[in-house]
């Protein structure tokens, strides 16, 4: 494979999730809409077809982002943290109109789009699949999940914006190339993954923890909230 390119280079990985989450993620918001359509319309409709079964076709979507989410956020938060808020964020945040200013704004705006499709899988599992179609509309967590849907366009929308802002079109390309340097390789994933148990350090997991930063607080959250989206959905099963 090349290991010259002359666009930006994202690593292989990241495109992988990110593209997958992505993709997950604008499938499960376009079926939203329409199962809100067929079933609710109370803020307003379009001419769809009323389709009975989008909303299982819209949770399926939903499941696969909320499987391959944790992926995402664990590669995010550790090989891809210089794409999120770093600690003097609040510093640069007031250079207005400069560079770094924009650069701060586009990794404020990757980590809020984190936490807006952590608040979408969430309210999502905490509903009931036999909620719309028995017409029951006024649940809380019917209302909270059509509020984060409509947060998830907002940022993914701004996330567009400014990754054309401060890389413009070749940054956006670099997402979907799928040319990769040597040691991205998917056939050294499995050797990495073999040796992950020899390098784990307990006492490196003890100072990680010893010496949180916003970021990790943040992913701390994400992952708690993952965890108990699946932990309090298999609940509400068994009761």
């Amino acid at each position: 494979m090349p290991t010259k390119f002359s666009h930006p280079y994202q690593p292989l990985l990241l495109r992988i999730l990110h593209g997958l989450t992505s993709l997950f993620a604008i499938a499960a918001i376009i079926t939203a809409f329409w199962t809100y359509n067929t079933y609710d319309g109370r803020w307003g409709q379009v001419a769809l077809p009323k389709f009975p079964e989008i909303e299982g076709i819209h949770g399926t979507f939903g499941l696969w982002t909320l499987l391959i989410f944790p992926f995402f956020v664990v590669y995010a938060f550790h090989r891809g943290q210089r794409r999120l808020i770093q600690s003097d964020s609040l510093k640069k945040i007031t250079r207005f109109g400069q560079p770094i200013w924009w650069y701060t704004v586009h990794r404020s705006i990757n980590t809020l789009s984190i936490l807006a499709l952590t608040f979408a899988v969430f309210s999502g599992k905490m509903m009931n699949e036999k909620w719309l179609p028995q017409g029951e509309l006024n649940h809380i967590w019917y209302y909270a999940h059509l509020i984060s849907w409509l947060i998830l366009v907002i940022f993914i929308a701004l996330h567009l914006l400014m990754s054309v802002k401060v890389g413009g079109i070749p940054l956006i390309l670099s997402m979907i190339n799928w040319q990769f340097r040597s040691q991205d390789s998917p056939t050294l994933w499995c050797k990495h993954i073999t040796n992950w148990p020899s390098n784990f350090d307990h006492a490196i997991v003890k100072q990680w923890f010893l010496s949180l930063s916003t970021l990790k607080i943040i992913e701390i959250f994400v992952l708690i909230s993952i965890v108990l989206a699946w932990v309090i959905s298999i609940i509400k099963e068994i009761i």
